[in-house]
């Protein structure tokens, strides 16, 4: 193994073939079509439309051990999980009796990049998928994941959620003993960090995983073994299931329901769950820290039929709902919520209030992506293009509107003046959760904190720009509450930095904080 000179020690298999087979020591192409005009699109530059000032969740991951007709599973579970990565998304598999990988990875959605043909084409009763948003590594083909190497050991595919907040300097250091990457995706680290190691895989995995920080959840798989491992503070989720006698590894576990899986567990911090042929073992890579699941999966991320610590996600945000209503109860004719992911607290505000819960905001659920880079004037009429006030329902009355979080607040001002224009007498906003003033470290694409509208205004001048007749968050620690989050009373078993500034790891300001997916 070198440990210098300019020899890589891992070998990215090529990402441009619609879907590829590796077999020993060369790669070959499987024979499958592919459709291939959303790489070209992405690759040119041209983005997702981002009309909503919305925070974006990075990746989704899945992963199937011992359970025929793998790719197919992962191709259910990883569209349960759309919601957490639309830009791109791929599978690989590997077959047991001789350990040969499979892969396909695509820019689009999983029904876009993946066929029939193409699930047909990735043989085996085990595999990894991945669905990603783009951050810092941008919309290129070769950054999506699952990422697949060839290395001394053989092959090596791995998949992540989340981000490696010291990868920068990882990253600087391998390079200096010669290690070349070939993507701009953090993920990568990990691959080289094995495969420099001498010692045998799952020790040299335990030794990578312990070097790096920050909030993540891996997938990494060989040829005979698959890796499954949560950080110590258990930041971004990862669920466990059983499906016949296989295992099934997700981010949410709306995923198990998909493909009939039954939930175990949660991965625990810092564990690490090694499965081979002999069947599963739980190890640890790391002591578990302050838990701190990441709160905004709570609030808005995570679907809410998803459990995450055995926390029923939309039970939460209704409790959130009622919390705040407790804290900021207004007189009003009706409650209206954001779709999708305000609908639940709207509707425990509006139980909690005794005020009627109306749909006056309805989402257009067919706008879609879109290809093209919108003008200002498209961006500002954008919201109505996705979003519109039920003016049968909002006219005349008082109404409270519920909304996640605010970010920017540009979005909130057009949804209030929306209202009004709908002929809304009063609009009142109500968050469910406190001001949203610092960057996400841990695998949340977030603005500058600059650009964040609490880290500067008062609630006051808030409710100013954003044209309401009143507004209130909800308290720190009415989130905890509603959570209900195992753990200790730091937090409440919650990640509450970008509200609170209070990091569970140490981070680097100055660094990457977008996604390392």
């Amino acid at each position: 193994m070198p440990r210098g000179g300019s020899v890589p020690e891992v070998r990215p298999a090529d990402a441009t073939a619609p879907a590829r087979r590796l077999s020993g020591p060369q790669s070959k192409e499987l024979q499958s079509v592919s459709r291939t005009w959303e790489n070209a699109h992405y690759n040119a530059g041209i983005g997702r439309d981002d009309i909503f000032d919305k925070l974006k969740e990075e990746c989704g991951v899945f992963g199937v051990f011992n359970t025929p007709n793998a790719s197919s599973l992962a191709y259910y579970g990883l569209h349960a999980l759309q919601h957490r990565g639309e830009e791109s998304s791929g599978v690989c598999t590997v077959e047991s009796s001789d350990g040969s990988f499979a892969y396909h990875r695509g820019m689009g959605l999983v029904k876009e990049v993946f066929t029939t043909d193409i699930l047909a084409s990735l043989p085996g009763d085990r595999a990894i998928g991945h669905v990603r948003y783009s951050t810092s590594g941008g919309s290129q083909l070769g950054n999506a994941q699952p990422l697949v190497f060839k290395y001394r050991g053989g092959d090596l595919a791995v998949a992540t959620n989340g981000n490696i907040v010291n990868a920068p300097s990882i990253r600087r250091e391998l390079e200096a003993q010669g290690s070349i990457f070939q993507t701009t995706s953090d993920t990568e680290v990990i691959a080289h960090l094995i495969a420099r190691s001498s010692k045998d895989f799952v020790e040299a995995a335990k030794d990578a995983l312990q070097r790096i920080i920050g909030g993540f959840a891996f997938l990494i798989m060989t040829n005979d073994l698959l890796l499954v491992a949560s950080d110590p503070n258990g930041l971004r989720p990862l669920v466990m299931g059983r499906l016949g006698d296989g295992y099934i590894f997700a981010s949410e576990t709306c995923a198990f329901e998909t493909i009939g899986a039954t939930y175990v567990r949660d991965v625990q911090p810092g564990e690490l769950l090694i499965l081979d042929k002999d069947g599963l073992r739980a190890d640890r890579f790391e002591q578990e820290q302050r838990r701190a699941s990441c709160a905004m999966e709570y609030i808005y991320f995570a679907r809410p039929d998803s459990d995450i610590n055995e926390v029923n996600i939309h039970t939460a945000r209704k409790q959130m709902g009622r919390r705040l209503a407790v804290e900021a109860f207004i007189d009003a004719d009706i409650v209206t919520g954001v779709p999708d992911s305000s609908i639940s607290a709207a509707i425990g505000y509006a139980e909690q209030t005794g005020i009627p819960y109306e749909m006056g905001l309805i989402k257009n659920k067919y706008t879609g992506r879109t290809f093209i880079q919108p003008s200002q004037e498209l961006r500002e009429k954008g919201v109505k293009m996705k979003l519109s006030a039920v003016r049968k329902i909002v006219e005349g009355k008082r109404v409270v509107m519920i909304d996640d979080s605010i970010v920017r607040g540009t979005t909130s001002l057009r949804i209030v003046n929306m209202l009004r224009e709908a002929g809304a007498k009063e609009v009142h906003v109500r968050i469910s959760s406190p001001p949203f003033a610092n960057p996400c470290y841990y695998g949340i694409d977030t603005p500058d904190r600059r650009e964040l509208i609490a880290s500067s205004k008062t609630v006051e001048e808030i409710r100013q720009a954003i044209n309401a007749d009143s507004l209130y968050f909800l308290s720190a620690e009415g989130l905890i509450e509603a959570a209900s989050v195992p753990g200790d009373s730091r937090g409440g078993g919650l990640c509450l930095a970008c509200f609170t500034n209070e990091y569970p790891t140490p981070i680097d300001e100055s660094s990457d904080k977008s996604c390392s997916c």
